[in-house]
């Protein structure tokens, strides 16, 4: 067992990759697709994993080749730097910070559906319990990020990560989708129903998330890598990849195989209970939830952290997780986070609605590496080569259609 422990924890920065990636707003979005689209969008998450893994590795690799980071970088060595590092930072804050209301909201009320699942009882007092869920959680993440170590944050994401890879697996085994519908996912296509369009822009919104790339270079940084984990550094960027494919399929899988050919669609947190379990029984409901809510704990940390990240890789390409900067922005992120369970919100519609406009920001993230990894005074011999060009290229072309696709679907909805 420590054996695996220790061959774990040589893959940290891909554990933030994930933590970034799937979260509740990922999960939520291949719950609805599941179960309104069946796997139809599967090579959507599919191409969207190929160039993650692709930006998570280029990123991750100017790093160890020059030791600095992402948007000190662009504004040193970019024309037109520090105007295009400053809207990346507005942005990327904006959509992260949206996804962690969104994560609250749908963390607090999965720990409620869970207790109501076996106290019937406590639903006559709703508001208050997932209020109070969402204080005790933000409250006690917060505290752990005071502490301040890398180290620390590393390993809580790892446990995290790996109960909600086990769960959604797990959940597979019980509720799965016909392998000819699997492989039909595969052939590019939006579907012609409402809401199609939105749901494409918020699939590449969580899976090709700016934060993740963006953040690769500080939390190599802080994992002591140099030039000698180059091959490590890959290694780790293939597995974040895989694995955010595999445990995204698995959740729209799940979705499919349970909801899909009941015609039953996902509007609010309640109906997941409703609809799996009479199909999985109310052990599997538990395990998938339980992935669930482990899905949202691992994207708390690194939604709150994002803002203090790039402002300091902005001022100085360090990370300093123990200045009083870093306590008020993330102290001001845990209070915006308690909107959802003050306000009521429906959590499920509002966390897909940010997935979108996480989209936004991409091409300029795209754009700003293809540059850098490709200056030869920077990178020397080991500038990007002819592969990885191709495949960063075809990426800014999804990017962008993608974020055309987005504005399309939030006009549709005024």
């Amino acid at each position: 067992m420590s054996a695996l422990l220790r061959k774990i924890m040589n893959f940290g920065p891909a554990f933030f990759a994930i933590g970034y990636t799937i979260g509740t707003g990922s999960v939520t979005s291949m719950i609805v697709a599941g179960s309104t689209y069946g796997m139809q969008l599967l090579w959507v998450l599919f191409l969207s994993c190929l160039f993650s893994g692709a930006l998570i590795y280029a990123y991750g690799n100017f790093a160890i080749v020059t030791g600095q980071t992402a948007l000190y970088s662009f504004k040193k060595h970019l024309r037109f730097g520090k105007p295009i590092a400053l809207m990346i930072i507005v942005g990327v804050t904006f959509g992260q910070w949206n996804s962690l209301i969104g994560i609250l909201g749908i963390s607090s009320n999965i720990i409620f559906e869970m207790i109501s699942l076996y106290v019937p009882s406590a639903a006559e007092h709703k508001y208050e319990i997932v209020l109070a869920i969402a204080v005790v959680i933000i409250g006690t993440m917060y505290s752990i990020l005071l502490i301040g170590k890398y180290s620390l944050f590393e390993k809580i994401l790892v446990m995290f990560v790996s109960c909600m890879g086990i769960s959604f697996v797990l959940s597979l085994l019980v509720v799965h989708p016909m392998p000819a519908e699997v492989a039909a996912g595969f052939i590019p296509k939006i579907p012609e129903i409402a809401g199609g369009k939105m749901m494409v822009a918020a699939f590449v919104g969580t899976t090709m998330a700016a934060a993740t790339f963006l953040s690769r270079p500080l939390f190599i940084q802080g994992k002591g890598w140099t030039m000698k984990n180059r091959a490590q550094q890959r290694k780790d960027a293939i597995v974040a990849a895989v694995l955010v494919f595999v445990i995204s399929g698995s959740v729209m899988a799940v979705a499919h195989g349970a909801l899909y050919h009941e015609g039953k669609r996902i509007t609010h947190v309640l109906d997941m209970v409703n609809a799996l379990e009479p199909i999985a029984g109310k052990a599997a409901l538990t395990v998938f939830f339980f992935g669930t809510l482990a899905a949202g704990l691992s994207s708390v940390f690194p939604c709150m952290l994002i803002a203090p990240l790039l402002i300091e890789d902005y001022r100085s390409g360090q990370l300093d997780t123990n200045s009083k900067q870093f306590r008020i922005i993330t102290g001001f992120a845990a209070l915006l986070a308690l909107a959802i369970p003050i306000f009521g919100f429906n959590p499920v519609k509002g966390q897909i609605l940010t997935q979108v406009f996480n989209v936004f920001v991409l091409p300029l993230v795209i754009v700003g590496i293809l540059f850098i990894i490709n200056n030869r005074k920077l990178m020397k011999d080991y500038a990007a080569g002819k592969t990885l060009n191709i495949i960063l290229g075809f990426a800014l072309l999804f990017a962008i259609a993608i974020s055309v696709n987005g504005v399309i679907a939030l006009a549709g909805q005024f």
